[in-house]
């Protein structure tokens, strides 16, 4: 640590952060050992519900059906991340323990880098069920190697890999896989379809219907794409894949059920139509900035109603960027989708206490809920920016970086999210609030973040930059206090260092140099082990569970 003798003020110098850092996968395991009931009361209570007086009489009988096509997504999660649920809740007693494993979607916590708590159970297989148990990742690649024929098939996000009598490698699609329950969800979509009104939203379900039922899913994603004023929207099928921590290839099934609010979503949409020339400013070489995005991107505000599968699996998503198909992305863009009620819940419940104990006084008031609201929607917007395809012909970013784009990604668009912010307020684009509060709000948001652990995506991304932003003096802690306050004039040009740093790795398909700066970058300083300790010791919430469904809802009016 380098006290500063005027103000009692250090930040960390790199020779000091890399003596006193941990791996972030083994922060779980230096905290104090939590009780069942303790790793339960880790996730705050939250009722989903919504305004429902907006919808038309055929659009809440299309919502029974829209739930019953997700909770599919949760039965075929299971089979993805686990395997037979009914067995392994059947052999727990403990109450607590059984509705951890319910939050989990298996013996290993997601809060707490994936270690098992469930007696008898080791390490989560990083391939999860998507590849043979034995397989490795030399294995795997080797196996590529030497059967050329089958690589595309074997890469392909909608399969999985079994093996054969002969103990050759086979890829069995989605809808083979998982037949029963994928038959079942497009059996309710194609009846939703059947009540739409909105014709864009018929053509969407009647489309990703088909798609649970061939795994090809273009054309589908284009339909979603191409849809604009539904109220009522689904998102459901096989799409992130952040549960493939072996290579990254295959995805997981999950659903979210949604209304849209047509007041915030057309008070976002202008941003939308400076996606082209934000690309354009990006603080990068012009070489990693020629792809331009696709022209239909668009924003939306909605409250969702029902989470399912991945989604609904530990730490819980409060915004979406989709489709992830590069293909779709650079000829229709990407529809990003704030969940009003969920980000809510979370800003009230995480980062107003957060901000109490971590965040200076000087500063705590502007940890405002509409920088919250910005940083999560222009962290979505920066997923479609930036290089979707290598400069080398690597293939794209994601087939180069493999299992390390994830983590890549998403630290990408946390440091894009916040660059784009202050171009927009530079052209007075964007007047809510003021530059600080972003800057603050995001600093808090680090701190949420980062208690997600190694075994999160957005975990590592956080702690990469809370270790970058250090370096880069953009952060003090007063050794006195113990709280942390932003450096505004050093806050913007260490978010141009990073975003420049992580968009030439991305561009040049550096898989080395990606293992290598993820691995360095997100370890956990001891002093910021020892503050989110007093974070935990303070009984605050590291993320939210729901409590959801047909109850929750009125459907009548």
């Amino acid at each position: 640590m380098l006290p500063n003798s005027m103000n009692c003020l250090y930040v960390l110098s790199t020779p000091v952060v890399a003596a006193l850092m941990i791996p972030l996968a083994l922060f779980a395991q230096e905290q104090k050992v939590a009780t069942m009931k303790e790793r339960v009361q880790q996730y705050a209570p939250v009722q989903l519900t919504a305004d429902l007086s907006r919808l038309t009489d055929k659009e809440r009988q299309m919502i029974p059906l829209l739930l019953e096509a997700a909770q599919q997504m949760d039965l075929i999660f299971w089979q993805e991340s686990f395997g037979d649920r009914e067995a392994l809740l059947k052999s727990i007693l403990d109450p607590d323990m059984r509705r951890l494993v319910e939050i989990n979607y298996g013996p290993w916590d997601r809060l707490g880098d994936n270690a098992p708590f469930v007696p008898g159970y080791g390490a989560k297989p990083l391939g999860a069920n998507y590849y043979p148990q034995e397989m490795t990742k030399e294995m795997f690649e080797a196996y590529l190697q030497q059967h050329p024929d089958d690589r595309e098939a074997l890469l392909n996000p909608y399969t999985v890999i079994r093996k054969d009598a002969l103990s050759q490698l086979q890829a069995v699609p989605y809808h083979q896989a998982y037949a029963e329950p994928t038959r079942i969800a497009a059996e309710k979509l194609k009846a939703a379809a059947e009540l739409a009104e909105d014709s864009g939203l018929k053509k969407y379900l009647e489309l990703r219907s088909v798609a649970l039922l061939t795994s090809n899913y273009l054309e589908s994603d284009l339909a979603w794409m191409e849809m604009k004023n539904n109220t009522l929207d689904i998102v459901i099928g096989p799409i992130e894949n952040y549960e493939d921590a072996l290579f990254g290839y295959k995805t997981t099934h999950e659903a979210y059920v949604l209304i849209k609010d047509q007041e915030w979503s057309g008070r976002l949409a202008k941003y939308a139509a400076l996606l082209p020339e934000l690309q354009k400013k990006l603080p990068v070489p012009e070489a990693y900035k020629q792809e331009s995005p696709g022209s239909d991107s668009d924003l939306n505000a909605y409250d969702v109603i029902y989470y399912a599968g991945d989604c609904n699996a530990g730490g819980k998503t409060i915004a979406i960027n989709l489709p992830n198909d590069e293909r779709v992305q650079l000829q229709k863009g990407t529809r990003r989708l704030q969940l009003k009620n969920a980000m809510r819940a979370k800003y009230d419940k995480i980062m107003v206490p957060i901000a109490d104990i971590l965040i200076d006084s000087s500063q705590q008031q502007q940890n405002t809920y509409d920088a919250f609201f910005q940083n999560v929607m222009f962290h979505e917007v920066a997923h479609g920016l930036g290089i979707k395809n290598t400069l080398g012909n690597k293939g794209t970013v994601r087939e180069a970086l493999k299992e390390q784009h994830s983590a890549l990604e998403e630290c990408k668009a946390d440091i894009l999210g916040l660059y784009l912010i202050s171009q927009l307020r530079e052209q007075n684009q964007l007047t809510e609030g003021q530059m600080a509060d972003n800057y603050v709000t995001f600093l808090v948001g680090i701190f949420r973040s980062v208690r997600f652990g190694g075994a999160s995506a957005h975990g590592n991304a956080n702690m990469i930059t809370f270790n970058f932003f250090s370096q880069q003096g953009a952060f003090s802690r007063d050794a006195a206090t113990g709280r942390y306050r932003a450096d505004l004039e050093k806050m913007p040009i260490a978010v141009a260092a990073l975003a420049e740093k992580l968009i030439t790795i991305q561009g040049d398909g550096n898989y080395d140099a990606a293992k290598k700066f993820v691995e360095e970058m997100s370890r956990m300083p001891e002093q910021l082990q020892a503050d989110l300790q007093r974070i935990n010791s303070a009984n605050i919430p590291v993320d939210v569970v729901f409590e959801q469904g047909l109850e929750y809802l009125k459907l009548s009016k």
